[in-house]
């Protein structure tokens, strides 16, 4: 069972037992483009403590340099280096785990950031932000000849999705031989200021089902993203805690990975999931109701 919060003693002994916290952005930093109230003193009291802070999001919209920006316009103290996003390791795992030839090609259902960051790990792509994919015009099939040199598909979050970019993605899978089907993250929401909507597992969802298989994801909850963690950031999975708002996803990876898990209320799960009649089979170790709430250990009495 989740252990709630709810004491000063409880905060300042989770402060204590862990030395790396490992950070959800949209839900538990921010709701869409709105600062969580508390949030930027509980990151510095950490900073303060000597804590590593890692942020780790499934957000593939926007590169780690661009997801700087967006740290910067809410006054969050980040670096580039401690932003991981499911755009990068995507790209990484492109890169350094299937190794693709450089005269290979990405075609990319997404948007500016995965790009971004495909671009910088040195790999071609096609697809995605040009303007000739998209469009609303009816896809003729007898007029697309595909890309032979097209190795992997790998899709994101994409707020310009059409049936040009599917009905391309579609053909590479099935026309190039061994062609790598690839997901960014499989959030089925996407949470905004003003409510949910459809994630990036709802953008790749035709595709699964016209193919009939599931793509690689490189997002939480997936070890892929924990390892692109690992390879930069040296730290002991025992004295680390994830912190997220999500069951499936946040959570989930925490405990994939052997990390302590902590749940925040104020995003997508409610407490009745976790404490309910019936509860989530996911469980955190723990849950308080945002993270302001560690404010309290500097609380004057």
């Amino acid at each position: 069972m989740s252990s709630r919060l709810a004491s000063l003693e409880a905060y300042e002994k989770l402060i204590n037992d862990y030395d790396t916290w490992l950070f959800d952005c949209d839900g538990v930093l921010w709701r869409g483009d709105h600062l969580i109230d508390g949030v930027i003193e509980v990151l510095d009291i950490l900073r303060r403590r000597n804590k590593k802070v890692v942020f780790v999001t499934n957000n593939a919209t926007k590169s780690r340099k661009s997801y700087k920006t967006k740290f910067d316009q809410l006054g969050i103290e980040a670096h580039v280096d401690e932003i991981y996003g499911s755009a990068y390791a995507a790209a990484v795992y492109i890169s350094s785990v299937l190794q693709i030839p450089k005269t290979k090609k990405v075609y990319v259902v997404g948007q500016g950031g995965l790009e971004e960051e495909l671009r910088d790990e040195g790999i071609q792509f096609i697809g995605g932000t040009d303007p000739a994919d998209n469009t609303i015009a009816p896809f003729d099939l007898s007029q697309f000849t595909p890309d032979p040199d097209v190795a992997a598909v790998v899709c994101g979050l994409d707020t310009q999705i059409n049936y040009t970019k599917l009905s391309k993605a579609f053909q590479y899978l099935i026309s190039n031989p061994g062609c790598h089907f690839i997901a960014t993250n499989e959030d089925s929401t996407y949470p905004t200021s003003a409510g949910l909507l459809p994630g990036a597992g709802a953008i790749s969802a035709p595709l699964r089902y016209a193919l009939g298989k599931s793509p690689v994801c490189t997002g939480k909850p997936s070890s892929t993203m924990l390892d692109c963690v690992k390879a930069k950031v040296h730290f002991d999975p025992k004295r680390t805690i994830m912190v997220g708002d999500r069951l499936n996803t946040d959570i989930l990876f925490g405990k994939n990975g052997g990390l302590t898990t902590l749940l925040v209320l104020t995003g997508i799960t409610t407490e009745e999931e976790i404490i309910g009649p019936n509860p989530s089979p996911i469980v955190p170790d723990f849950h308080t109701q945002a993270l302001g709430d560690f404010r309290i250990v500097e609380r004057p009495l």
